[in-house]
């Protein structure tokens, strides 16, 4: 896998992933939608016609307490650590409309690559060409973003720990894990590159 490069004439932001990179890509995507709805009062209910269209449109009646997930903490961090108050208000009409849209992100990657061909089941030797315009673009990087986020907070990964990472044996899970985590690092880039 190269990267995305840049199409001259269209804009567009192109890469090739082979059947595996692109399932790995739907699978982490798929994961990030299922850890973003897993925790209970985290998306409102959608509108049943039993209350007033202005009444719903004006619920914010998300969270007020911060995630028990690292990673959700990690995504949905506190605005105001010295202020609890404070901190619930912000995350009461906040935390379910971020969910959401990074959700709706993730499921962004999933489409993407679903439209450029990857069938539910991949097969060795299959490629999929991935077309990005600019918006799309964005909301892939955005996501990219969050699944480094939560790799890196369950594997417990920090700034300067490269030695730590590079010494352990190639078959060892967690390498593996950090080596996917680096590979998201390299889409990301280049993604910005192609879309700058």
């Amino acid at each position: 896998m190269s990267g995305f490069t840049r199409h001259r004439k269209s804009g567009m932001s192109l890469a090739t992933f082979s059947a595996f990179e692109a399932d790995l890509l739907r699978s982490l995507a798929g994961q990030l939608i299922e850890l973003l709805r897993s925790e209970s009062a985290t998306v409102a209910e959608p509108y049943d016609g039993g209350q007033d269209p202005l009444e719903e449109l004006f619920n914010f009646d998300g969270p007020t307490v911060a995630p028990e997930d690292p990673v959700l903490l990690r995504l949905f961090p506190t605005a105001y650590t010295t202020d609890d108050e404070a901190a619930a208000e912000f995350r009461r009409y906040t935390e379910n409309d971020l969910r959401s849209k990074k959700a709706a992100g993730a499921a962004c990657i999933i489409d993407s690559l679903e439209e450029a061909g990857l069938p539910p089941q991949p097969e060795d030797g299959l490629y999929i060409d991935v077309e990005l315009d600019a918006a799309t673009a964005l909301t892939w990087m955005r996501s990219f973003t969050d699944m480094r986020l939560a790799i890196a907070t369950r594997l417990g990964i920090e700034d300067g720990d490269e030695e730590r990472w590079y010494g352990l044996a190639d078959d060892d899970p967690e390498s593996q894990v950090h080596d996917i985590y680096e590979w998201i690092g390299f889409l990301q880039e280049t993604l910005v590159r192609s879309a700058g």
